[in-house]
């Protein structure tokens, strides 16, 4: 009986990555893989490293990967240019980012 041999190939990657995983911290528990509501992930075929991003322009950025991850700083959000944040300190003039 022969086996099957499954392939998945990402997206072209773009300069939208959604998030960007820290494979120091992340050990592939894949539970982000699980709470994704569009499947952006899939699970890496080695065991214990950070899942696969697939499909990172069907990212809705909801940030559930993220909130639901066990071992914080695996993972981190990184918002799309034209949605983050900034704000300027008006007696310093320091400017912050979300």
């Amino acid at each position: 009986m022969s086996k099957d041999k499954i392939v998945a190939i990402p997206n072209i990657p773009t300069p939208n990555k959604p998030v960007i995983f820290n494979p120091d911290i992340c050990k592939g528990c894949n539970i982000c893989v699980e709470v994704c509501q569009v499947d952006v992930y899939i699970p890496h075929p080695e065991k214990g490293k950070p899942p696969i991003i697939l499909h990172p322009e069907e990212c809705w950025y909801c940030g559930c990967c993220v909130n639901d991850c066990p071992r914080p700083g695996a993972i981190e959000f990184n918002w799309p240019l034209q949605q983050r944040g900034y704000w300027k300190n008006k007696t310093t003039g320091e400017v912050h980012q979300i």
